[in-house]
């Protein structure tokens, strides 16, 4: 069995399309993204930071990402809504790019009533007018979410697609057999295992014009409990 999977895909994404100088800087050289978010919003060199640090930083990402509430970040991490409130603007302040970015699709579904992903996928968004603010919050997060997570989506079934024309344009006898969210698993023949490999990893990471480079961490076991 060969697992395929896309690493940190939608913060991947993010840093692609903001273009914000920190997020794209690090994506581009390969860094733990998480590693560099706890340097900037505790202020220390990468190599200072600690793994709590870090994990705390993992959570901003992806709440800000998500559009999470100063009050919803306290409840994830365990600690007072100031100092998530803190955080968040912290994240802001060292990603600028990130918000102008994400106030930016939030003004354009406002205006056209919908979100669309990078390939041109439709989600109307109503709510995003809503009078009520609870609804209205939804709405900007699903704006946010439907470009990033839309593109997420979209961009693993093109990929599954191009696999398994490439597989068989190859004679081989390896099949896509399941999608996890980010993740792809194969079952394949042993003497396949390489020629599958670079298959998989030409069609999940080149030809998507992207500006960054899109990176596969490839497993390789008898069965998928090997990989989790």
């Amino acid at each position: 069995m060969i697992s395929a999977d896309y690493s940190q895909i939608e913060l991947f994404l993010l840093a692609e399309f903001s273009r914000d100088e920190n997020l794209f800087d690090a994506f581009n050289k390969g860094e733990d993204i998480h590693y560099r978010t706890a340097s900037l919003i505790f202020n220390k060199n990468v190599a200072e930071v600690s793994k709590s640090e870090r994990n705390i930083a993992k959570t901003v990402n992806f709440g800000v990402l998500y559009g999470q509430s100063a009050f919803a970040l306290a409840d994830d991490l365990n600690i007072p809504r100031k100092e998530a409130a803190n955080f968040i603007k912290l994240y802001f302040e060292k990603y600028n790019g990130v918000k102008t970015y994400v106030e930016k699709l939030k003004a354009a579904c406002r205006e056209k009533g919908y979100a669309e992903t990078y390939w041109g996928r439709i989600r109307t968004i109503p709510e995003i007018n809503s009078r009520n603010k609870n609804d209205a919050a939804y709405g900007e997060r699903m704006a946010v979410n439907t470009v990033i997570q839309g593109t997420a989506a979209d961009l693993i079934k093109i990929a599954m697609i191009k696999i398994n024309r490439a597989f068989l344009k190859n004679n081989l006898k390896a099949r896509l057999i399941l999608q996890v969210h980010d993740e792809l698993i194969f079952d394949a023949p042993f003497d396949e295992k390489e020629i599958a490999v670079k298959i998989i990893k030409d069609c999940m990471e080149n030809d998507f014009n992207f500006k960054l480079k899109l990176k596969t961490s490839i497993e390789i076991g008898e069965n998928w409990g090997e990989f989790h």
